[in-house]
């Protein structure tokens, strides 16, 4: 018999949630991707920084840091990482010493279609057993809730 002050509590079963499936398959598709850019030497966060300036002849960290949804002192820590890789240049801008500029070096320039390549080749892998239909579909779904809650931060791990 229950004592008066214990209560009936609920528990969902933990694989009844979305959000539990989205990050189980979120966990796999991105450690599956790490490990193939291990032998770049550039890690996840990196590969977002760096694909994020390849359309731009060159950004700030404050414009990327919006972006991609980090502090500008998290940006500034992945651009130090890229300028020792010489992946990135970071330069003062004449106007203002207070502003950088931050650039793709050619040997980024060079490394980035490999690294789309790896990204490429994961995503088919990862999601082979889905038809095109079926991908559009949760490709789809996964845009109108970004859109619906307003998402704007991009993945870094």
């Amino acid at each position: 018999m229950k004592d008066a002050n214990e209560t009936d509590l609920t528990v969902s079963d933990l694989k009844k949630h979305v959000g539990f499936w989205l990050r189980f398959v979120s966990n796999h598709v991105s450690h599956a991707f790490a490990r193939k850019l291990q032998a770049s030497g550039v890690t996840v966060a990196e590969w977002v920084v760096i694909r994020e300036i390849f359309d731009d002849e060159e950004t700030s960290p404050g414009v990327l840091a919006e972006r991609i949804g980090m502090t500008r002192g998290g940006v500034s820590k992945l651009v130090d990482r890229l300028v020792s890789k010489k992946l990135v240049t970071r330069r003062d801008r004449s106007d203002d010493r207070r502003f950088q500029s931050i650039a793709l070096t050619a040997a980024g320039r060079r490394l980035l279609p490999q690294l789309a390549a790896l990204a490429d080749q994961n995503d088919e892998e990862f999601f082979r057993p889905l038809s095109v239909r079926e991908r559009t579909a949760l490709i789809a779904t996964m845009k109108k809730l970004v859109e619906a809650h307003g998402l704007q931060t991009l993945p870094t791990e």
